[in-house]
């Protein structure tokens, strides 16, 4: 691990990123032990409340665990999928936002990766992501249903359906796409959409996946993808109305 950080940034930043690079490249494996406190310490020649700061960076990103006792301290985390769609979604969330993507972009690219996932999702998906996606479809009927509620069900839809897929790599960076990018088309749609609309295509969706139909699959969600481009749009030109 570098041994020498620029005293012009943050310290406890730096001490984080040497020890990330050392867990990425592999000089640090899963489960080996990091120094001590005292150790790191005096490697990187800060304070321990420096070092402690730069673990606590490392275990807020799962890199890193911590175990008390004789023979605890920080080692180096197997970090899962599951794990990490959570900070995945977060930062999807925040790029999104900060960033001011437009509804267009984002909708493009959510369809575009979801469309990815189809011909392997009709070949692969299981009896019970099969059933996850019919209850959401019966949730979604239900005429009580709030609209937070509706759009909650709807990206546990298609969840299923990128899972379905039965590749952890694309779950991972659909996660993003998913549960993101769709609660944020959800928020500017949701005046306008007609919940009957929606439930068909899911239905012709979960249909044609339950077919092995992967071409039925891609024209439904091409057709969702322009149903939900036209919503946004009704949308900006209601806004543009004079009351």
């Amino acid at each position: 691990m570098k041994t020498a950080p620029r005293k012009t940034a943050d310290l406890s930043a730096q001490i984080a990123q040497a020890i990330r690079d050392a867990i990425v490249s592999g000089e640090l494996i899963v489960d080996a032990r990091l120094p001590s406190e005292a150790e790191l310490s005096e490697q990187f020649q800060v304070s321990r409340p420096t070092v402690r700061e730069a673990l606590k960076r490392l275990a807020a990103q799962s890199l890193i665990r911590t175990q008390r006792g004789a023979s605890g301290g920080a080692f180096v985390n197997r970090l899962s999928f599951e794990d990490a769609y959570s900070q995945q979604v977060t930062t999807s969330t925040l790029l999104l936002s900060m960033n001011a993507v437009s509804f267009d972009t984002a909708c493009e690219a959510r369809y575009a990766l979801e469309r990815a996932c189809a011909p392997l999702s009709a070949q692969r998906r299981t009896a019970d992501q099969l059933a996850t996606m019919r209850a959401e479809i019966f949730r979604q009927s239900q005429p009580g249903l709030t609209d937070e509620a509706f759009c909650a069900s709807d990206v546990t839809f298609h969840r299923a359906l990128v899972d379905g897929a039965g590749n952890p790599v694309l779950s991972y960076q659909l996660a993003g796409a998913v549960e993101a990018m769709q609660p944020l088309m959800n928020m500017i749609t949701f005046t306008a959409r007609s919940r009957e609309e929606i439930i068909a295509l899911h239905s012709r969706i979960v249909d044609a996946l339950e077919s092995q139909d992967a071409e039925t699959v891609d024209a439904a969600l091409n057709d969702l993808e322009h149903y939900t481009r036209q919503l946004a749009q009704d949308v900006a030109e209601r806004k543009r109305k004079p009351a």
